[in-house]
């Protein structure tokens, strides 16, 4: 959701850090999201376009943000323009006069007159700043006023002669919060952890895996917050599908539940992972699993610190987990011959963490040439080790395989179904990192007293 807790004098110095990048023979072209059907007569629930938003704070659809620098007006917002009949089927507009005066636009003009304003602004420009590629439609439009600008060439009016990804200046500027950024995500990993606290109080075998994302959702809007990516609710084997969304089963008692569930407030995403069980107290082998994810997290969140690099995190997660599935008896072999050859995948198929912000998987590269990118300051990435040991699940040569050729044995009734994975909001600070969804239990005498007291 976007509630607008930014103030407007943030969007307009990104817009200058942009600029000054630039350069003043530069022109940026920012589209905002457009609308999806969702069926026939119904559309999607309108979430404006991250990088349009980033730097506009603007709402609506049917919107393009102009960036000149060094010209009289930098910043041109064409949009809709106020319709009495349209605002009184679908909700209000801020029209130019609004774009203007609540959103910061030196000039604001109808949409409808983009054709006919944005050429001009092209002429004599060096470089336009756009991301050509993600709408084709729209790259027709943007070709489509480029070559009305070479038209007049033999005026002496020159077209612009180099595109640039906009992402290449603006998403390392995202990469970084700012603040103001941080205030509103610290505030969306605390509604999430809100949520997933209510969904270990109400949890009990026989309520169905829709009915605790109901739970989730509820907390959600109650405080002012959407939903940033579709609740996983897992219960049992359904835990082992990493991007399971169906929802649909009946938790089970002596069953672990698996929930992935994050807010979105003013545009920015949490992202949390908890599993417990549905009882409210582990069994003996899904206490050992549990206890060993936990392990994994804590020492991959220890190397979130200015200095240190992205894949770090990654490496001591996997580190703890090939250990500790040794000590466990449940793979077979010198641990860093089993790290060499992913002997561990079966099982922890997925990365330790990825960039959040304003998109869950935010934006900003990886890696920066063959180096992995350092942390720093600002940053926010998630942390997120995970065991899934599905049914029906095989050894061989002491690792874990899904059916197929050449079986082996298969694992222990006990040890199967159980999924779990822990996952938290962890941002660089100067001295280190901080936690953001802290207030999501994990320890285990945590959850199951929660779970206990709760009811």
């Amino acid at each position: 959701m976007f509630a607008r807790t930014i103030p407007a004098a943030v969007f307009a110095r990104r817009r200058r850090r942009l600029m000054a990048q630039m350069g003043q023979d530069a022109i940026a072209i920012v589209p905002a999201a457009t609308c999806a059907a969702r069926n026939r007569d119904v559309d999607y629930p309108f979430r404006q376009d991250s990088d349009f938003y980033y730097l506009t704070g603007f709402p609506e659809p049917e919107a393009i943000a102009v960036l000149v620098p060094g010209g009289e007006r930098e910043f041109l917002l064409f949009c809709r323009d106020r319709d009495v009949q349209m605002e009184i089927w679908n909700g209000r507009r801020a029209g130019p006069q609004g774009a203007v005066e609540r959103y910061g636009a030196d000039s604001a003009q109808p949409i409808g007159a983009i054709d006919k304003l944005l050429p001009p602004l092209l002429e004599n420009r060096e470089r336009v700043y756009y991301a050509i590629g993600y709408n084709a439609a729209f790259d027709q439009r943007v070709m489509g006023w480029i070559n009305r600008v070479r038209a007049k060439a033999r005026t002496g009016v020159r077209a612009p002669t180099t595109f640039i990804a906009l992402e290449q200046p603006l998403h390392p500027m995202r990469l970084r919060k700012d603040p103001e950024e941080i205030a509103v995500m610290r505030e969306s990993a605390r509604i999430a952890a809100e949520a997933h606290r209510r969904a270990m109080a109400v949890c009990r075998p026989g309520l169905m895996e829709y009915q605790l994302e109901s739970e989730i959702l509820n907390t959600f809007l109650r405080h002012g917050a959407g939903w940033a990516y579709p609740s996983i609710v897992g219960g049992g084997d359904n835990g082992c599908i990493l991007h399971y969304t169906e929802n649909s089963a009946a938790l089970a008692d002596g069953d672990l539940v698996l929930i992935d569930a994050g807010a979105e407030l003013d545009g920015y995403a949490s992202d949390i992972t908890r599993s417990f069980p549905v009882n409210g107290r582990f069994s003996g082998e899904q206490r050992a699993v549990y206890e060993l994810v936990l392990a994994a997290q804590k020492a991959a969140i220890a190397k979130v610190r200015p200095g240190g690099h992205f894949n770090e995190p990654h490496e001591a997660a996997v580190r703890v987990l090939t250990e500790g599935l040794i000590e466990l008896g449940l793979l077979q072999g010198e641990a860093d011959e089993l790290i060499e050859s992913e002997g561990y995948k079966p099982f922890y198929m997925h990365r330790t963490g990825h960039w959040l912000g304003m998109d869950v998987h935010d934006v900003g590269a990886y890696k920066t040439g063959d180096e992995w990118r350092a942390f720093e300051p600002g940053m926010v990435t998630t942390v997120e080790p995970g065991l899934y040991i599905a049914a029906g699940s095989t050894r061989m040569d002491g690792a874990w395989t899904r059916l197929g050729a050449m079986l082996e044995t298969e694992v222990d009734a006990r040890w199967q179904r159980i999924g779990i994975r822990i996952e938290d909001d962890v941002l660089v600070t100067e001295r280190g990192n901080e936690v953001l969804s802290a207030d999501a239990p994990k320890a285990i005498d945590d959850i199951e007293a929660l779970m206990r007291d709760g009811r």
